[in-house]
């Protein structure tokens, strides 16, 4: 297990304060800044001057405000520097086309989020020569066969992988390993556990309230100046980069993130266990019977849980969608959307979701059956309010215990 808890890294950043001496930083909504002698605008051209020397170009490039909440992930994920993105399918994009050229190639987990599969599979071979090979990423010799002299990335999302051997994978063959941590922030630490960069979707759990749109890419400072480049950066050059008034409404949303984090994490337990109790195909790495439970407890941070997010296998899609709809139209449980993250539940059939941009072959092989139903779970109600209305939705729509004779 990583001995950094993020939280005190945290809170060791906490000196920032606002134009006037308040206790939140304040909000810089310029969208260029002035310089004091003609002779500096040239040098932050040149990249003789920058933000690290309080000189701000313009908006696009750096922003105070943005960089603040910057400084806030990278404390987090225990990285030199972060920089955030107008969402979280901007920094996917940005850090891959940042290491990435026109003949280059990427093995990535084939249990990512179906518009990165998209982005991989569709896109960038497409329009930018980049090909993407698939793999089970929790088969480690399958990964070392699909690495080639080609190769620029491995590529996976955190919950899917045993981050330490992967990246002595990726290592070994002189290549960086991209850790997507949606899932599971403050929970693992990739860049303890031996990731290179880290990819935020911040929209998720880091938001908590499903109210706006926002990404981050965390790395060394080398890394993170470079997707700025004038002539080169993909941040700079396609402009995904977050506005002031986002960056400056998440941060506030900072200290409370391992509260809520932690309940989540406490309450998808609790109902997991009594779904698995009542005989439901339920999947989440809290359980003991999940086959990667023990390696998550090696890895994880103690104190923030196993994540918020489970599934329940209702066998097909007309179950899937009967339980749904039952839950939320009936009982109030939560809500048929997708994302993840929210306060409340919000549910979704992932094959023809979130998920829908994959091959039928491809959703098979990332065991995403089509009655998969992903709860990300929530903290509102009680626990037993919460499992009487999933337990009578069950029965409404004729669920048999796999416990049953």
């Amino acid at each position: 297990m990583s001995g950094r808890n993020p939280i005190e890294a945290l809170a060791r950043l906490r000196h920032e304060f606002g134009e006037h001496g308040g206790v939140n930083m304040s909000i810089e909504a310029s969208s260029t800044f002035t310089v004091m002698e003609p002779g500096t605008m040239p040098a932050m051209f040149q990249g003789l001057k920058g933000h690290d020397a309080g000189c701000y170009l313009y908006g696009r490039h750096f922003n105070p405000t943005v960089y603040h909440l910057g400084l806030q992930l990278a404390a987090i994920e225990g990285t030199e520097a972060a920089y955030c993105t107008a969402s979280g399918m901007g920094a996917i994009s940005a850090t891959l086309l940042a290491l990435c050229n026109a003949g280059d190639h990427i093995v990535a987990s084939n249990a990512v989020y179906g518009g990165t599969y998209a982005l991989m599979h569709d896109f960038l071979p497409e329009k930018a020569g980049i090909a993407t090979t698939f793999v089970d990423i929790t088969d480690l010799e399958a990964v070392r066969n699909a690495i080639t002299d080609k190769t620029r990335v491995v590529y996976t999302e955190s919950l899917s992988a045993d981050v330490p051997k992967l990246a002595a994978i990726a290592h070994e063959a002189g290549v960086p390993l991209v850790v997507d941590n949606t899932f599971s922030p403050l929970i693992l630490s990739p860049v303890d556990l031996g990731a290179d960069v880290v990819v935020h979707s911040i929209t998720k759990f880091i938001s908590g309230m499903s109210d706006v749109i926002a990404g981050a890419v965390c790395g060394t400072e080398e890394f993170i100046e470079s997707l700025m480049d004038l002539h080169e950066g993909p941040l700079m050059l396609l402009g995904p980069t977050m506005d002031a008034k986002v960056a400056a409404n998440i941060s506030l949303r900072i200290p409370h993130l391992p509260l809520r984090m932690a309940a989540h994490g406490e309450r998808a337990l609790a109902l997991a266990e009594r779904l698995d109790e009542f005989g439901a195909q339920v999947c989440y790495p809290g359980l003991d019977g999940h086959p990667d439970h023990e390696l998550l407890d090696d890895l994880r941070c103690p104190d923030y849980g196993y994540g918020g997010v489970m599934t329940v296998d209702m066998g097909t899609e007309e179950k899937a969608n009967a339980l749904m709809s039952t839950l939320q139209n009936k009982y109030g449980f939560g809500f048929m959307a997708v994302s993840l993250g929210y306060f409340d539940t919000l549910m979704s059939c992932s094959g023809s979701s979130t998920s829908s941009e994959m091959t039928d072959e491809d959703k098979s092989a990332a065991h995403i059956s089509p009655g998969l139903v992903r709860m990300s779970v929530g903290y509102t109600g009680t626990l037993e309010q919460r499992w009487q209305q999933l337990k009578g939705a069950l029965d409404d729509v004729g669920f048999e215990s796999a416990h049953a004779a």
